[in-house]
Protein backbone atom coordinates (compact mmCIF):
# COMPACT_ATOMS: atom_id res chain seq x y z
CA UNK A 1 0.00 0.00 0.00
CA UNK A 2 2.03 3.27 -1.10
CA UNK A 3 -0.51 5.74 0.24
CA UNK A 4 -2.76 5.88 3.43
CA UNK A 5 -6.71 6.94 2.99
CA UNK A 6 -7.15 7.43 6.83
CA UNK A 7 -6.41 11.05 8.37
CA UNK A 8 -3.44 11.15 10.45
CA UNK A 9 -3.17 13.40 13.78
CA UNK A 10 -1.05 16.43 13.56
CA UNK A 11 0.09 15.38 17.12
CA UNK A 12 1.83 12.40 15.91
CA UNK A 13 5.23 12.55 16.11
CA UNK A 14 6.90 11.09 13.29
CA UNK A 15 10.15 12.94 13.26
CA UNK A 16 11.04 11.16 16.43
CA UNK A 17 10.09 8.11 15.18
CA UNK A 18 12.16 8.40 12.87
CA UNK A 19 15.00 9.07 14.96
CA UNK A 20 14.60 6.66 17.10
CA UNK A 21 14.36 4.24 14.31
CA UNK A 22 18.05 2.55 14.93
CA UNK A 23 17.47 -0.74 16.27
CA UNK A 24 20.46 -2.62 18.00
CA UNK A 25 23.14 -4.42 16.31
CA UNK A 26 22.18 -7.46 14.79
CA UNK A 27 24.50 -10.74 16.38
CA UNK A 28 25.00 -11.80 12.47
CA UNK A 29 24.59 -10.06 9.09
CA UNK A 30 21.60 -10.62 6.65
CA UNK A 31 20.67 -13.85 5.94
CA UNK A 32 18.31 -15.17 3.38
CA UNK A 33 15.82 -17.02 5.21
CA UNK A 34 12.94 -18.73 4.30
CA UNK A 35 10.17 -18.70 6.74
CA UNK A 36 6.98 -20.86 5.71
CA UNK A 37 3.71 -19.61 5.58
CA UNK A 38 0.16 -21.60 5.59
CA UNK A 39 -1.98 -21.73 2.21
CA UNK A 40 -0.49 -21.66 -1.44
CA UNK A 41 -1.63 -17.00 -1.33
CA UNK A 42 2.03 -16.30 -0.51
CA UNK A 43 4.77 -14.01 -2.04
CA UNK A 44 8.40 -12.67 -1.26
CA UNK A 45 8.76 -10.24 1.47
CA UNK A 46 11.81 -8.59 2.50
CA UNK A 47 12.78 -6.74 5.82
CA UNK A 48 14.52 -3.94 6.46
CA UNK A 49 15.84 -2.04 9.30
CA UNK A 50 16.07 1.53 7.85
CA UNK A 51 16.01 3.59 4.47
CA UNK A 52 20.08 2.85 3.91
CA UNK A 53 19.66 -1.13 4.49
CA UNK A 54 16.85 -1.23 1.78
CA UNK A 55 19.38 1.06 -0.78
CA UNK A 56 22.54 -0.58 -0.02
CA UNK A 57 20.00 -4.08 -1.14
CA UNK A 58 18.21 -2.86 -3.76
CA UNK A 59 20.09 0.71 -5.24
CA UNK A 60 17.84 1.01 -8.49
CA UNK A 61 15.19 1.03 -6.40
CA UNK A 62 16.29 4.06 -3.89
CA UNK A 63 13.31 6.19 -4.05
CA UNK A 64 10.78 3.42 -3.21
CA UNK A 65 12.68 2.25 -0.45
CA UNK A 66 12.38 5.96 0.87
CA UNK A 67 8.65 5.67 -0.18
CA UNK A 68 8.17 2.19 1.44
CA UNK A 69 9.66 3.41 4.76
CA UNK A 70 7.66 6.61 4.96
CA UNK A 71 4.42 4.83 4.78
CA UNK A 72 5.26 1.86 6.96
CA UNK A 73 6.18 4.95 9.65
CA UNK A 74 2.83 6.43 9.03
CA UNK A 75 1.05 2.89 9.44
CA UNK A 76 3.28 2.06 12.49
CA UNK A 77 2.01 5.30 14.33
CA UNK A 78 -1.38 4.52 13.27
CA UNK A 79 -1.95 0.81 13.72
CA UNK A 80 0.59 0.11 17.23
CA UNK A 81 -0.20 -1.05 20.05
CA UNK A 82 -0.95 1.97 22.39
CA UNK A 83 -0.23 1.65 25.92
CA UNK A 84 -1.24 3.92 29.04
CA UNK A 85 2.23 4.25 30.04
CA UNK A 86 5.45 3.62 29.49
CA UNK A 87 6.50 1.22 32.07
CA UNK A 88 3.38 -0.75 30.43
CA UNK A 89 4.68 -0.62 26.47
CA UNK A 90 8.45 -1.16 27.64
CA UNK A 91 7.14 -4.80 29.64
CA UNK A 92 6.25 -6.07 26.29
CA UNK A 93 9.06 -4.50 24.31
CA UNK A 94 11.86 -3.59 26.43
CA UNK A 95 13.58 -0.62 27.88
CA UNK A 96 13.83 2.86 25.66
CA UNK A 97 12.02 0.81 23.28
CA UNK A 98 9.03 3.04 22.92
CA UNK A 99 8.01 6.48 21.93
CA UNK A 100 4.89 8.97 23.64
CA UNK A 101 1.99 8.97 21.08
CA UNK A 102 -1.17 12.13 20.97
CA UNK A 103 -4.21 11.45 19.94
CA UNK A 104 -8.16 11.68 20.44
CA UNK A 105 -7.21 13.93 23.27
CA UNK A 106 -5.23 11.16 24.99
CA UNK A 107 -1.13 10.91 25.30
CA UNK A 108 -0.71 6.73 25.06
CA UNK A 109 3.09 4.78 24.49
CA UNK A 110 3.66 2.96 21.54
CA UNK A 111 6.52 1.00 20.50
CA UNK A 112 9.21 2.05 18.13
CA UNK A 113 9.36 0.46 14.24
CA UNK A 114 12.13 -1.91 14.27
CA UNK A 115 12.13 -2.50 10.64
CA UNK A 116 10.13 -2.46 7.49
CA UNK A 117 8.65 -5.25 5.31
CA UNK A 118 8.51 -5.20 1.62
CA UNK A 119 6.58 -7.00 -1.43
CA UNK A 120 8.83 -6.65 -4.83
CA UNK A 121 10.01 -3.17 -5.21
CA UNK A 122 10.29 -3.59 -8.80
CA UNK A 123 6.81 -3.56 -9.31
CA UNK A 124 4.67 -0.37 -9.71
CA UNK A 125 1.83 -1.53 -6.43
CA UNK A 126 4.21 -2.82 -3.74
CA UNK A 127 3.48 -3.00 -0.27
CA UNK A 128 5.23 -1.79 2.82
CA UNK A 129 3.88 -2.78 6.62
CA UNK A 130 5.79 -1.67 9.28
CA UNK A 131 7.77 -4.27 11.83
CA UNK A 132 8.52 -4.39 15.22
CA UNK A 133 10.46 -5.94 17.58
CA UNK A 134 10.93 -6.98 21.69
CA UNK A 135 13.89 -6.57 23.62
CA UNK A 136 12.25 -7.35 26.62
CA UNK A 137 12.82 -10.35 29.08
CA UNK A 138 9.56 -10.82 30.20
CA UNK A 139 8.36 -11.12 26.07
CA UNK A 140 8.07 -14.57 24.93
CA UNK A 141 8.42 -13.06 21.43
CA UNK A 142 11.64 -11.76 22.34
CA UNK A 143 13.67 -10.80 18.96
CA UNK A 144 11.36 -12.26 17.09
CA UNK A 145 10.01 -9.91 13.91
CA UNK A 146 6.15 -9.04 14.62
CA UNK A 147 3.34 -7.22 12.48
CA UNK A 148 1.03 -4.53 14.35
CA UNK A 149 -1.34 -6.91 14.71
CA UNK A 150 0.58 -9.10 16.67
CA UNK A 151 1.65 -11.60 13.75
CA UNK A 152 4.94 -13.46 14.17
CA UNK A 153 7.15 -13.25 11.44
CA UNK A 154 10.06 -15.16 12.82
CA UNK A 155 13.60 -14.33 14.45
CA UNK A 156 14.60 -10.60 14.13
CA UNK A 157 17.68 -11.91 11.98
CA UNK A 158 15.52 -12.93 9.18
CA UNK A 159 15.74 -10.58 6.33
CA UNK A 160 13.83 -12.62 3.41
CA UNK A 161 10.36 -14.79 3.88
CA UNK A 162 7.36 -15.97 2.55
CA UNK A 163 4.20 -14.69 4.16
CA UNK A 164 0.74 -14.24 3.16
CA UNK A 165 -0.52 -11.50 1.09
CA UNK A 166 -3.04 -11.30 4.15
CA UNK A 167 0.48 -9.33 5.95
CA UNK A 168 -0.10 -5.99 3.80
CA UNK A 169 -3.55 -5.86 4.34
CA UNK A 170 -4.51 -2.71 5.75
CA UNK A 171 -4.87 -2.84 9.46
CA UNK A 172 -7.62 -0.67 11.65
CA UNK A 173 -6.37 2.29 13.04
CA UNK A 174 -5.69 1.79 16.81
CA UNK A 175 -8.07 3.88 19.09
CA UNK A 176 -7.56 2.26 22.65
CA UNK A 177 -4.61 1.11 24.80
CA UNK A 178 -4.17 -2.56 25.37
CA UNK A 179 -3.34 -3.69 28.88
CA UNK A 180 0.69 -4.49 30.02
CA UNK A 181 1.19 -7.66 28.82
CA UNK A 182 -1.78 -7.76 26.55
CA UNK A 183 0.80 -7.61 22.62
CA UNK A 184 2.65 -11.24 24.30
CA UNK A 185 -0.75 -12.60 24.52
CA UNK A 186 -2.24 -11.83 21.47
CA UNK A 187 1.16 -12.79 19.51
CA UNK A 188 0.76 -16.14 20.58
CA UNK A 189 -2.65 -15.94 19.47
CA UNK A 190 -2.21 -14.73 16.28
CA UNK A 191 1.33 -16.57 15.92
CA UNK A 192 -0.46 -18.71 12.82
CA UNK A 193 -2.49 -17.30 9.61
CA UNK A 194 -6.04 -17.64 10.37
CA UNK A 195 -6.18 -18.14 13.90
CA UNK A 196 -7.32 -14.40 14.37
CA UNK A 197 -8.79 -12.08 12.01
CA UNK A 198 -8.59 -8.98 14.82
CA UNK A 199 -6.06 -6.28 15.60
CA UNK A 200 -5.57 -3.63 18.34
CA UNK A 201 -8.56 -1.28 16.77
CA UNK A 202 -11.44 -0.94 17.69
Amino acid sequence: MTTSNTKRTGAINLMRMRKAFSPKPLSIGVTAVLLSACGNDNEDAFVFTNVADCINQMPEQAEQCQLAYQNALNEAARTAPKYQSQAECEVDFGVQQCTSYQGGGSNWFMPFMAGYMVSSLMRPNYYSAPMFTSYSRRSPNRYQWMGSDGRVYGDYRSRHMKVNKKAFTPKPTVNRTIKRGGFGSSVRAKSSWGSSRGGWGG
